[in-house]
C-alpha cells in the first residue's frame, strides 16, 4: 500500500519485517540514517551505485534481488577492489505482493552473504499503482583495495591477449526466455554470480592490464570500450569465444547476436602474453572457471573491432547504438 511508503508505522513494520529481518547484520540500524564504515589504514575505497530494473523479476538462475548484489559487487571486483559494504533502496509499485517481496529480499540476503558483504543503510518508497515496474532497486558499493596502482587500459599495449572468465550471455538469453515473449523453450539459467573470487585471484599477477564484467552491451561493448580508450584494434576469434550452443541456437533463431549479451557473472580481462597462461591458470582452478580461455588480442594500429570468423574470414563487430535487447539488468 502506498502507506508502507509514508514514514509511518506501516512503513517502519515494512522495514523491520522484511528488510531488517533477512538483511540483518552488526552495521545495519533502522533507528540511524546514516552508518559509519570501518576503513582499514593503507586501504583505498572504491564505490559505485547502480540502479535495477530488470524484467521479469524473477527468471531462471536469479531475480532482481540477486542481480542488484552482484551487479554492484562485481563492478567493485573487476576495478581491483574486496567489496564490503552496500545500501539498498528499493522503490514498490503500490499493490506489489509482499510475500514476492519478501522472497527478493531474501534472495539479495543469500547473495549478499555469499558475496562477503554486507547491507549497511538502505530506504524504501512506495509509488502509486501504474507509476512503477514493480520493483525497481537501486544499489551502492564501497570496497576497499591497498594502496597502489589498480588495473585500467592506461597499461594495454600492442600483443596483449583478451581473455574471459567463462561463457557468455547466458543471462540475456536467460532473461529474454523468461519473458515468454518466444514460442521457445529451455534450460538456460543466467550466470548472475558474484566475480570475487576471479578477479582476487590474478590482481595480484603481474602483466595483468585490465578487468571489466560484460554486462550492458556484452564482449562488444567492453571491445570497443577497451578501443577508445586506448587508440588500439581489437581482434577476437570466433572459434574460441566460449557461448554455450543452447544460447548460440536462440541467437540464430531470434536474430541476436552473443556478442552484445549480457553477462552477469563473468569477467573480460586484458593481460600480457607472459602473464596470459597464469591468469588462465587461476580461473581454471577455480569452481566453474574450466572454460576460461584466451579470445582474442590487442593490435598494433588503431582501428575497428573485428571478428576472425570461423570459416576464415573477418566481420566488423559495431559498436552499439540501438537497444539489442529489452531491459535485462
Amino acid at each position: 500500500m502506498l502507506a508502507h511508503g509514508n514514514g509511518g508505522r506501516r512503513m517502519r513494520e515494512l522495514i523491520e519485517s522484511v528488510f531488517a529481518r533477512h538483511l540483518a547484520n552488526p552495521s545495519l540500524d533502522v533507528d540511524r540514517d546514516a552508518a559509519p564504515l570501518d576503513i582499514a589504514p593503507g586501504m583505498v575505497p572504491f564505490i559505485t551505485t547502480d540502479a535495477f530494473t530488470v524484467q521479469p523479476l524473477e527468471f531462471p538462475g536469479g531475480d532482481i534481488g540477486s542481480l542488484a548484489v552482484n551487479g554492484t559487487v562485481n563492478d567493485l571486483a573487476v576495478a581491483g577492489a574486496l567489496p564490503r559494504y552496500l545500501t539498498l533502496a528499493a522503490i514498490i509499485e503500490e499493490g506489489f505482493p509482499l510475500a514476492r517481496l519478501e522472497r527478493i529480499v531474501r534472495s539479495a540476503a543469500r547473495a549478499a552473504e555469499a558475496a562477503g558483504v554486507r547491507v549497511v543503510a538502505g530506504d524504501t518508497k512506495v509509488v502509486p499503482r501504474g507509476q512503477g515496474g514493480g520493483l525497481y532497486l537501486i544499489t551502492t558499493g564501497v570496497g576497499l583495495r591497498a594502496q597502489g596502482p589498480a588495473p585500467g587500459m592506461t597499461g594495454i599495449a600492442a600483443g596483449d591477449l583478451v581473455l574471459a572468465s567463462g561463457t557468455l550471455g547466458d543471462h540475456g538469453i536467460a532473461v529474454l526466455l523468461a519473458r515468454q515473449e518466444f514460442d521457445i523453450g529451455g534450460s538456460i539459467c543466467s550466470d548472475c554470480a558474484p566475480v570475487t573470487a576471479y578477479t582476487s585471484a590474478i590482481v595480484p599477477i603481474p602483466g595483468l592490464r585490465f578487468m571489466r564484467d560484460p554486462t550492458r552491451g556484452g564482449l562488444a561493448s567492453v571491445a570497443h570500450e577497451i578501443a577508445a580508450a586506448t587508440g588500439l584494434g581489437v581482434r577476437l576469434r570466433e572459434q574460441d569465444v566460449p557461448v554455450r550452443d543452447a544460447v548460440r541456437s536462440c541467437c540464430t533463431m531470434l536474430g541476436y547476436d552473443p556478442y552484445y549479451l549480457a553477462s552477469e557473472g563473468r569477467v573480460i580481462a586484458v593481460a600480457s602474453p607472459e602473464a596470459a597462461p597464469r591468469i588462465l591458470a587461476a580461473w581454471r582452478a577455480l569452481p566453474g572457471g574450466g572454460q576460461a580461455c584466451a579470445i582474442g588480442r590487442i593490435d598494433g594500429e588503431a582501428g575497428p573491432v573485428i571478428l576472425d570468423t570461423a570459416v576464415g574470414g573477418e566481420r566488423f563487430v559495431e559498436e552499439l547504438e540501438d537497444d539489442p535487447l529489452p531491459r535485462i539488468c
